[in-house]
């Protein structure tokens, strides 16, 4: 298990300085200069040069890129002149139009996009696990066909079509929920739920589509087992046998989707957080681009990259502790 950590995280470590590289390449390599950007209008060349020289861009590309990773590892420091700014690590820079470290402004928005996501992760959980049981239980009746056809009809429907369907109902129509609202979780728990259950309804019908057509299968893949039928006759009450049994063999395959699932729901949270007007990350980014707040956006993608990074990590340790047999691969 130890060897298979290893390789693992090694792996994810080769992973991330490749996600570095091709992002620093990509948005601070490419044609234009990034000082530009950053002096604003009315930068004069004494200015643009102060800017070069604090943000490094003046030295050679291979330098730059290690002070970048400097900066995520042990942090740097912007010099211009007199002035010294340090910028702790993880250090992602400064926003060319607020002159803020990103890492703050990163870790402000991220309990959003952290409570948008993980909530609607256990809301698709539950409605697709519970859907999935039901479908196979009513095997070739009319409860499965209709199951199959939500599900079905779930994972087709784009989520900004939910999201709006979701707001004109409850916002507009029934003038149930407030628009736009969010309140933290430290300050009131019951009004952060009623701001957040919108949301986790538009993202969690799609994931529990997915959920209910694999905890569908798995169900009826364990129920033709010898031991279920061995189980039934020793005269093991149906419920047991499903709970204890059908059930917990055929979870197996979600326990490593649902890491996947996670991080696929913080990194697509972009246009939920936008029509819901929550201030999360995703929000944060479509800002960004629209002012060209280079790194912010770079900030955004290598955390959205280690997030799904470190999400196949846990999900392939967490498959190894399922199965064992994952471990000899």
């Amino acid at each position: 298990m130890i060897w298979f950590l290893a390789r693992r995280v090694g792996a994810a470590v080769v992973v991330l300085l490749a996600l570095s590289a091709i992002v620093y390449g990509l948005f601070y390599l490419t044609p234009g200069d990034p000082a530009v950007l950053a002096c604003g209008r009315g930068c004069d060349a004494e200015r643009l040069a102060r800017t070069q020289q604090k943000l490094g861009l003046d030295d050679p590309v291979q330098l730059q890129y290690w002070h970048f990773l400097e900066g995520l590892v042990v942090g740097r420091d912007y010099s211009a002149g007199p002035d010294v700014d340090h910028c702790a690590a993880p250090c992602l820079g400064y926003s060319f139009q607020t002159d803020q470290p990103v890492r703050t402004m990163l870790t402000d928005r991220l309990p959003v996009s952290a409570s948008l996501a993980f909530g609607a992760e256990m809301l698709a959980l539950l409605l697709g696990i519970s859907a999935g049981l039901l479908s196979a239980l009513r095997r070739g009746r009319l409860t499965e066909r209709l199951l199959t056809g939500v599900t079905l009809l779930g994972w087709s429907t784009p989520v900004f079509l939910i999201g709006l369907v979701l707001l004109l109902v409850f916002c507009a129509y029934l003038q149930w929920l407030p628009f736009p609202a969010y309140v933290p979780l430290t300050e009131n728990p019951g009004e952060w739920a009623r701001d957040l259950v919108l949301p986790w309804t538009a993202l969690a019908l799609i994931q529990a589509a997915v959920y209910a057509r694999i905890s569908r299968a798995g169900v009826l893949e364990t129920l033709m087992e010898d031991h279920i039928r061995t189980f039934r006759a020793y005269g093991l009450r149906e419920r047991q046998v499903i709970g204890r049994h059908a059930l917990r063999g055929a979870l197996s395959p979600l326990v490593t989707l649902t890491a996947v699932e996670v991080a696929q729901v913080m990194t697509a949270a972009v246009l939920t957080e936008t029509m819901f007007g929550l201030p999360g990350i995703g929000k944060l980014t479509v800002e960004s681009v629209n002012t060209v707040d280079l790194p912010v956006v770079v900030g955004v993608t290598v955390l959205a990259g280690a997030v799904v990074v470190l999400a196949n990590t846990v999900a392939d340790l967490l498959h190894a502790f399922v199965d064992p047999r994952v471990r000899l691969a």
